[in-house]
């Protein structure tokens, strides 16, 4: 089985914002290209317009109806890729040592070469956030899209995941959550952000900013006035035009 670090010198992560996140799939799709074009083997996908089409996306966005206590039900647009955890369930139960966590940046990865499929890591992560691709036969997950992080031939503002790059609302945000001042940790610590299932006990690196409370709907009968017709029968050429209309 493999070990985890004791300690991680960075805990790179994401701040997603489902308050701002109106689900438009933009990550899915730039993370799917992204990770297809680069970093080790492509994200396959099986008879994508036959019946039964399969894929490996690392990036997937789930979208519920939530009816809070006060006020009228929000839909909230839920993105959800692998969290990076800090006692990552997923590499403690490999068996080969594919599945590992780096010390210098907190990133989990999975060395594709010695993944043998099993599955196991799939099994022990309580978030769903590992596909073993249907063509490779091995696990594939979001690498925070190490590739371009550290990737000095790319201009600076392109140094961070695809998704984040991507999102046209800013609802996601990629940083250093070791680093008290870095962006993402200021948010969570100003939004409240937490962590996904912490029952599980796993620590993730990534945090949700959860959604603001909505207004009230609006009192209708303030409008009564404004939505009652302006009258009853239309007059003049308007009438005569209704009439000769209703006897065709």
């Amino acid at each position: 089985m493999t070990s985890l670090p004791k300690t991680t010198e960075k805990r790179l992560g994401l701040a997603i914002d489902l308050d701002t996140c109106v689900g438009c799939h933009a990550c899915v799709t730039a993370c799917k290209g992204w990770n297809t074009e680069n970093y080790g083997a492509p994200l396959a996908d099986a008879d994508p317009y036959g019946a039964a089409p399969e894929g490996a996306f690392l990036n997937r966005i789930h979208s519920f109806e939530v009816t809070p206590e006060a006020g009228p039900a929000q839909l909230v647009h839920f993105p959800k890729s692998c969290l990076h955890c800090d006692d990552a369930p997923c590499v403690t139960v490999c068996p080969t040592g594919a599945s590992y966590k780096r010390v210098e940046d907190g990133i989990v990865l999975v060395n594709e070469s010695a993944c043998i499929g099993c599955g196991l890591c799939a099994w022990a992560c309580p978030y769903g956030a590992r596909e073993m691709d249907p063509a490779e036969k091995v696990m594939k997950k979001c690498t925070l899209c190490v590739d371009r992080i550290y990737n000095e031939a790319l201009p600076e503002e392109d140094r961070v995941p695809a998704c984040v790059r991507t999102c046209p609302a800013g609802a996601r945000h990629f940083g250093d959550f070791g680093d008290p001042d870095s962006t993402v940790s200021r948010l969570a610590a100003e939004r409240g952000g937490i962590d996904l299932m912490p029952e599980q006990g796993t620590r993730p690196v990534n945090q949700y900013l959860p959604p603001r409370p909505r207004d009230a709907a609006p009192d209708l009968d303030v409008l009564s006035p404004f939505l009652a017709p302006v009258a009853e029968e239309p007059k003049g050429f308007l009438g005569w035009l209704d009439r000769t209309l209703d006897r065709l």
